[in-house]
């Protein structure tokens, strides 16, 4: 404690010193800023613009008293939040942002610590990608999804009901009176979606990373046990500082590798692999595509849950919660990774019993007994692509059709729904010009809507490619992220229609038949490229200038790897 970071700011009888805590005391007991006590940061993505985030405050008071409980300073400190379902035209354009901004608040104010409040999606990966940034004390509060609402004696999953619903309307099962009624009864209480859509998915990694107190992941936002964590959190963060432990010594390579295993496990979000990475990239941990492969492959479905299953976050919260469900895959575990508490996480797996096998399945019965996410490779996917098979229709992860291409969103918009549209249950949709240079920002709409004529005619899931993004809570036979993407010159630009695709999951591959020499010889269509143009100014134009590919995470160049918590200039 004789050597608190922020001791720099405030110890000392100068006028920098004098300056600092005479701004900051305003009502603090005398003893608050003498160097003694750390000060802890709570890096608050509550936003009435991010409804799932709204109720963070709530949870930020429960840390402070923790906090103090144990002889520290708490500070709430507002950063940038991004709310999934508000932000256009998507809100992974803003998530290296996001990091970016609160990486520079950690490391310029004086603070010791600090406490990361998240849930929706992309809020947990920016607030871990900037305290591995800035490397100093951190723990993470998962803000917990919400409860089940019901519509016509159903339980509705959000996200995933929402596309059921909407292509219903669209194949004529339900008339859009009957889908606008479901509305009200979606949201059901605060909390982020409770599907193991992207965000439940980010809780489970920042608990499988040791980042989060053991048992956190998946306490319901409206649980009262959630404030108990979070006032234990607080108490927690005093503790890490006094022994100095940082995230660096928490997520090493091998913790990453057991956060792939739980997202296989609990049948995660295909976009867990683009945020692991870039984590992984802003510790300089070398993390590839190729690791999700190998350490998913052979892991287990256990889940039950929308959209690879059947039941919800809630659900899985009194069937036994996450570490039931990663006690059951232990053995995939590495037994070194620590914790925030400083001891390994498989130390948490013991006697911990599943009290609803129809939730979390047996291992020796599994949903699914492989659900890893499977990288394919091929002449369309040079730097690799990604799909869920737990999300897929099985008959279709082998597979060979002719490519019916849609050079942007809004192409695909106009036409999908052309009577004329030369579309069968067996062509292959394409959409290009959806990658993060291309769109910008890389947005979830792999899940392309099928044709209105197919949905009419009783088909449910056809093959999808693109180089877009899918929402943690959609479902489909959908290849996603491929790399490089069409806008930086990948072969996704020069696929036509007709073009014979063939697709095999066991093998890995994906493949356009088309000779090298062709495809080399091809030039994208016109309004391929006018798709993707430039921006102009503003974070736009810095992202589509910097911005990585989806196989290294796509983040900034400029932001890989760690710059540390140093400051070397004092201004007053």
């Amino acid at each position: 404690m004789d050597d608190l970071r922020s001791a720099q700011w405030y110890v000392g009888q100068d006028r920098n010193a004098y300056i600092h805590r005479a701004w900051m005391r305003r009502g603090l007991p005398e003893n608050a800023l003498d160097g003694t006590k750390p000060q802890i940061a709570i890096a608050n993505t509550a936003s009435d613009l991010t409804p799932c985030n709204m109720h963070l405050d709530e949870v930020s008071a429960s840390v402070q008293k923790g906090i103090w409980e144990a002889g520290g300073v708490p500070y709430n400190l507002p950063v940038v939040s991004l709310g999934e379902t508000v932000l256009k035209p998507t809100a992974m354009l803003w998530r290296n942002m996001a990091a970016m901004a609160i990486e520079e608040m950690l490391r310029a104010n004086p603070i010791d610590g600090v406490v990361l409040l998240g849930g929706c999606d992309k809020t947990i990966p920016a607030l871990l990608m900037a305290a591995a940034s800035v490397n100093i004390p951190a723990i993470v509060v998962p803000g917990g999804p919400m409860l089940t609402g019901h519509f016509r004696g159903e339980a509705l999953g959000c996200g995933t009901d929402v596309w059921r619903l909407s292509e219903e309307v669209r194949g004529g099962q339900i008339t859009n009176g009957e889908f606008l009624k479901s509305e009200s009864s979606m949201i059901r209480s605060k909390g982020h979606c409770n599907t193991m859509g992207t965000a439940s998915t980010m809780a489970v990694v920042a608990e499988a990373l040791g980042m989060t107190i053991p048992g956190f992941a998946g306490t319901p936002a409206p649980d009262a046990r959630l404030q108990a964590m979070s006032h234990e959190t607080g108490r927690l963060i005093v503790n890490m500082i006094r022994e100095d432990r940082r995230p660096s010594d928490i997520m090493t390579r091998e913790s990453f590798l057991n956060a792939i295993v739980a997202v296989a496990a609990v049948g995660g979000s295909t976009n867990s692999v683009v945020h692991l990475l870039a984590i992984a990239g802003r510790l300089g941990i070398e993390l590839t595509l190729d690791d999700f492969d190998a350490a998913g492959k052979d892991v287990p479905l256990l889940v039950n849950l929308q959209p690879s299953g059947e039941f919800l976050m809630d659900d899985l919260f009194r069937a036994g919660g996450v570490l039931a469900a990663l006690a059951e895959v232990k053995d995939f575990l590495r037994p070194e990774p620590i914790t925030v508490t400083g001891v390994p996480l498989v130390h948490y797996l013991d006697d911990q019993p599943v009290f609803d096998p129809t939730v979390i399945y047996p291992r020796e019965a599994p949903l699914l007994p492989d659900a890893g996410i499977a990288v394919l490779r091929g002449n369309l996917a040079p730097s690799g692509a990604i799909i869920k098979p737990a999300a897929a229709t099985a008959e279709l992860l082998s597979h060979t059709g002719p490519a019916v291409v849609f050079d942007s969103i809004e192409d695909m918009r106009d036409r999908l729904d052309d009577p004329d549209l030369d579309v069968t249950k067996d062509s292959v949709l394409v959409l290009r010009g959806c990658g993060p240079r291309g769109y910008p920002g890389m947005p979830e709409v792999g899940n392309m809507p099928l044709p209105r004529k197919l949905l009419e005619q009783g088909v449910r899931d056809m093959v999808r490619i693109s180089d877009a993004r899918m929402s943690g809570t959609a479902y489909g036979t959908v290849i996603l992220h491929v790399a490089p993407e069409a806008a930086a010159g990948g072969p996704l630009a020069y696929i036509r229609t007709g073009d014979i695709v063939t697709l095999d999951v066991e093998s890995r591959s994906l493949n356009v038949d088309v000779s090298p020499e062709e495809l080399a010889a091809r030039v994208e269509s016109a309004t391929s490229v006018a798709a993707y143009a430039a921006p102009t100014r503003g974070w736009t134009r810095l992202y589509v200038d910097h911005v990585m590919q989806a196989d290294t995470g796509a983040d900034l160049d400029f932001l890989v790897g760690s710059s540390g918590d140093a400051v070397s200039r004092e201004s007053h």
